[in-house]
Parts: structure tokens; sequence; C-alpha cells
């Protein structure tokens, strides 16, 4: 007899992100959930800017912006909205950077879902500083 584990859906990994995250268990959300094969895309023009490969990377990246932020003053995270393997959220966060000071970044994060994990996130957001 053969145990089979359920995978999650899309709805169940969207949910599951956001209440990681909304937790500040962002490195967890991503161990738990990111595909070893992850493909992370930021907007050009910001510090992170480009694309970022694998699940190492990715959390290589998310430690440096951790190390980057001073204080974190708020972080706001939207219900998801999903669309078949496709989900989308809004997040706000309010920090104070070591080397760029106070800024509000509100970005829209579009997540791809594939046999229960994740396997492209790509970010949106103003990298003017306005």
């Amino acid at each position: 007899m053969s145990t089979q584990v359920e995978t999650m859906n899309a709805q169940q990994v969207a949910s599951r992100l956001v209440q990681l995250c909304r937790e500040g268990k962002n490195v967890e959300a991503i161990n738990e959930l990111y595909d070893d094969n992850i493909v992370s895309i930021e907007p050009e023009g910001s510090p992170m800017a480009g694309k970022t490969v694998g699940k190492q990377a990715v959390l290589e990246s998310t430690n440096r912006w951790f190390d980057s932020v001073e204080q974190l003053h708020s972080v706001a995270i939207s219900n998801p909205l999903v669309s078949d393997n496709f989900f989308a959220c809004t997040m706000n966060v309010d920090a104070t950077y070591k080397e760029h000071g106070r800024n509000v970044m509100n970005e829209l994060c579009v997540f791809e879902v594939r046999d229960g994990k994740i396997v492209n996130d790509q970010f949106f957001y103003n990298t003017t500083g306005h």
C-alpha cells in the first residue's frame, strides 16, 4: 500500500505564504514553499534588480535585504487573489535602511505554482523613489 501525499493547490500555497509573511517568517516561507529551481524577478532600477534563479540564491538575496534594514516599521500583506495556478498579493513595507534612510515601498507580488511549489515570482514597484 502506497501513501500518497496530496500536493497543495495554488490557493493553499497562497494562503500559507501570506500567513508566514504576516508572521515575519519570510525565510521559512521560501524554505517551505519555493521550488528548488525558483525564478525570481525584481524590477530594473531597484537595488535587487534582475533575475535570481534557485532557492539558495533567493534565500541569499532575501537575507541581504534583511541585512540592509535598520528598522522595520510596518509590513502589510493583502489577501491573495488566485487564478488557476497563479496568485497575486500586495505588500507594503515601511522600513529604515542602513544606507538609504526611511522608505515606504508598495509592491505587487505575482507568483506561479506548479506541483505545490512556487516556481516563479515577480515583483512590481516604483524604483524612482517617489
